[in-house]
């Protein structure tokens, strides 16, 4: 009858399954991949690399083999995955500017800092580099634990003997799951200082040993920024530094300057940095570079950034720096194999960690010396003793019926050991007629010695100790070279002035109080007609003026809210194009217009901005408030806290050397008030000011205006009257006071201010009223007779047939290219 076979099922849920088979994959790929172990800083492939090459006798002092034939060791004996996995590890052990002390030593082309593949492994050549043989130093010699292979047949090491901290000397990086490690590389003789002064001061403290690891040192050079950054990660294993390129400006001829690279940040890949810089050139993102080329050859590395004429090389150098990798963050995760744990390692964790396996190491060591010469004292006591008395150990061996005869009768005959004996028996014939007892005692005496060395070593700390300083000094002679990284305490903040990226051109910038925003070239002006601006016909210009892309536009609106633009990242639009709309960037309220735009040169000046609110408040506040901020392509900002109903009705910019000048404020029903600007304090962004006018219930504040004692005052009323007076028929007094009235009070249908202006007694030109159907009338100041407070001026707009004005200015003109005056509107 045919046996059964075991049916028996597990009934398990898909997320039992899956977490369990999920767990032992991440437990795999965290042990026997993708991060290092803290002892000797290797992952398992090049763990395996390392001891293959050494096992089939390609060392340094050999020559060299072919990549394949190392390739084909270690995937056939150690580690079955793919080819091309292990020999990307073996490229990247013998990589420069990868590792701080390469443990492969390769002929052919092994890739480069450009990220060129290495040349196929069966036309490079490879074999251990000399301190690659200091990582497998004494590994016959018991020092770490053997495992079986894969398949059983041969031994591999769980750790190698790394007489180099090479964990933290060639650093790592890698991700497995849930955790991954980014180790930066550091100087051998300074981390073998750190270790000496660890090892004599357990307790000391981790500024104690940055007096000796100041920071990593990348075999690519470069600067390091931060040391506060240094510090916390070699505290808790987690930290960001900046790292910058170093770099000089050299003079040229005919006055002319470039940048020059020399070195470049760890594992920045310099084709794809110089594709970068040539893509800002040609897309014009910085202005001023002439030409950029990578001059590196067998001296060293060499990028020259040649510039133009007349540029601000430090400018340029620092738009570089903070755009393309010449300046990156290193971002620390310090992740290692402790004890089959991942754990996240500082600087003191690792040298005291990496200091306990080298004690153990030399222990494992001294133990197997030991034992290797007390059995070789056992030998050499036996062969002394078989000398004095060779006559007859001969007679014996010679009654002897065969070897292992002879064995047994010198054990019992004289007293030897069974293996004194075997090694009696073992000599040839011409051996003991050679052999001196004198030689064998002068052995005798040494092994003696070395045996009482070993055991003091075992049974002493202090000579443990002493034997590991001993050794890593000798380490430090022989392998250690000076520090490649410079390391500065702060980070430099990169500040990147506009002129840099930004052409300086004449352009003209136009606002509509619909929200359309432009400029437009000079050329474009020029060869259209004035009026042809692209607007709708109920639409007008609130700003046109001739200004330059590096100037800076604010505007204002109605509900408190303010927006910036640079010139340059206006819409560059035809003259006849309408431009953009506010609207398609920024979320603006139904009932929320601009009130007020204005261009300045530039965002440091010391002015202040003065708010005029519709319930009589005026609010004075420091440009330095209103600078962009991030989200200033997308979000307004708030300009003035407003009471509730109230809105902002006009925005004037001061400055300081505006001596003289007071405020203006009128009120619809014909309300003035003068006072000095001082009266208004500066507050800051979100306050509502103080009182400006006091009004009647039924009354609101049209605006305000900076004027002094020789100016004019101009104003229209709702009924289309136009009246000039002086501004000084109005006296300087106290703010939040009624004020005087400069209108005749009409018992039926009497005049409301719309808009005023103030200008020099001595302007000549027009002033402009717009009406809301909008129709533009121009008002000829020359032609207007100065009224009395009383007066009530002379009607110019006939509102009947052109609409309610709405708005007063001066006729807009701009000056373009030659000087010559072109009215725009």
């Amino acid at each position: 009858m045919t046996p059964v076979a075991d049916t028996r099922i597990e009934e398990l849920t898909l997320e039992q399954i899956m977490g369990d088979r999920f767990g032992r994959y991440s437990k795999s790929i965290i042990q026997e991949r993708a991060l290092p172990d803290i002892r000797d800083g290797l992952k398992p492939v090049q763990r395996r690399i390392l001891f293959a090459m050494n096992k089939d006798g390609n060392t340094y002092d050999k020559g060299f083999r072919k990549s394949a034939k190392s390739v084909g060791n270690v995937m056939g004996n150690f580690h079955p995955h793919g080819d091309s996995s292990i020999y990307e590890a073996l490229v990247r052990l013998s990589q420069d500017w990868k590792l701080r002390e390469p443990l492969i030593e390769m002929h052919g082309n092994n890739g480069s800092m450009d990220g060129d593949p290495a040349a196929a492994m069966r036309y490079t050549e490879a074999r251990l580099s000399k301190i690659a043989g200091r990582m497998l130093e004494d590994i016959d010699k018991d020092t770490v634990e053997m495992t079986l292979n894969f398949d059983d047949t041969e031994k591999e090491p769980v750790v190698l003997p790394a007489r180099i901290p090479n964990l933290f000397v060639n650093g790592a990086t890698g991700i497995s799951a849930g955790y991954a490690t980014e180790i930066p590389t550091h100087n051998l003789g300074e981390l073998i200082d750190a270790l000496i002064y660890l090892l004599a001061h357990p307790a000391a403290s981790l500024d104690d040993l940055m007096k000796f690891v100041p920071g990593p040192d990348f075999p690519t050079g470069a600067i390091i920024q931060g040391k506060d950054g240094i510090k916390k990660a070699y505290e808790t294993g987690r930290g960001r530094v900046v790292v910058r390129a170093k770099t000089s400006i050299e003079t040229l001829r005919g006055g002319r300057e470039q940048i020059v690279v020399t070195e470049i940040p760890y594992e920045v890949n310099k084709a794809q940095l110089m594709k970068r810089i040539t893509d800002l050139r040609l897309n014009k993102k910085v202005e001023g570079i002439a030409d950029a080329r990578d001059e590196t050859d067998r001296t060293g590395l060499r990028i020259a950034i040649e510039l133009k004429r007349g540029v601000d090389a430090q400018g340029v150098l620092n738009y570089l720096l903070k755009n393309t990798d010449l300046q990156i963050n290193y971002n620390f995760n310090m992740v290692a194999i402790d004890d089959q744990r991942p754990v996240r390692v500082g600087l003191k964790h690792y040298l005291a960690s990496y200091l306990a396996f080298q004690k153990e190491v030399i222990t494992r060591r001294t133990r197997f010396d030991l034992r290797r010469a007390q059995s070789r004292l056992h030998i050499v006591e036996g062969l002394i003793k078989a000398l004095s008395i060779l006559d007859q150990v001969i007679a014996t061996i010679r009654a002897s019926k065969n070897r292992k005869d002879a064995q047994q009768n010198l054990v019992a005959a004289y007293d030897f050991t069974p293996t004194q004996a075997e090694a009696i028996v073992a000599l040839q014939l011409y051996r003991l007629t050679n052999t001196d007892v004198t030689a064998l005692e002068q052995e005798q005496a040494k092994l003696t010695e070395r045996i009482e060395n070993f055991k003091r070593i075992l049974t002493d700390e202090k000579t443990l100790d002493r034997v590991l300083k001993r050794e890593m000094q000798a380490i430090k002679k022989e392998f250690a070279n000076p520090r490649r990284t410079q390391i500065e305490d702060t980070v430099q903040k990169l500040t990147v002035d506009t002129r840099v990226t930004v052409a300086d051109e004449d352009v003209i910038v136009l606002v509509s109080a619909a929200g359309y925003i432009k400029r437009s070239s000079i050329r474009s002006f020029k060869a259209s007609e004035v009026g042809d601006n692209g607007l709708r016909e109920d639409d007008y210009p609130l700003l046109l003026e001739q200004t330059t892309t590096l100037s800076h536009l604010y505007m204002f609106t109605n509900q408190g809210r303010f927006i910036y633009r640079p010139v340059h990242e206006l819409t560059d639009a035809r003259w006849k194009d309408t431009g953009e709309h506010l609207s398609q960037t920024i979320d603006l309220d139904d009932d929320e217009v601009i009130v007020k735009a204005m261009l300045l040169d530039k965002l440091d000046l010391p002015g202040t901005f003065i708010f005029a609110t519709s319930d009589g408040q005026v609010k004075q506040s420091a440009l330095s408030d209103y600078q962009p901020g991030s989200r200033y392509k997308t979000h307004a900002s708030v300009a003035i806290k407003l009471r509730e109903g109230a809105q902002v009705v006009s925005v004037d910019y001061f400055e300081p050397e505006q001596a003289g000048q007071s405020v203006l404020a009128i009120s619809r029903e014909g309300y003035a008030l003068r006072f000095a600007v001082e009266d208004v304090p500066v507050t800051g962004v979100r306050t509502a000011g103080v009182r400006a006018i006091n009004l009647k219930e039924d009354d609101q504040l049209v605006g305000i205006s900076l004027a002094g004692d020789g100016d004019h005052l101009g104003l229209v009323t709702q009924r289309g009257a136009f009246k000039e007076m002086a501004v000084s028929d109005l006296e300087v007094g106290a703010r939040a006071r009624r004020g005087n009235l400069v209108l005749h009070r009409l018992k039926k249908n009497p005049h409301q201010v719309v808009a005023f202006v103030t200008h020099p007694a001595d302007f000549t030109g027009a002033l402009e009223i717009i009406t809301n159907r909008p129709a533009f009338q121009d008002v000829l100041v020359a032609e207007q007779r100065l009224g009395t407070t009383q007066s009530n001026g002379s009607f110019v707009v006939d509102t009947d047939t052109q609409g309610v004005p709405v708005t007063l200015r001066e006729k807009l003109i701009a000056k373009v290219s030659e000087g010559e005056e072109i009215e725009l509107l």
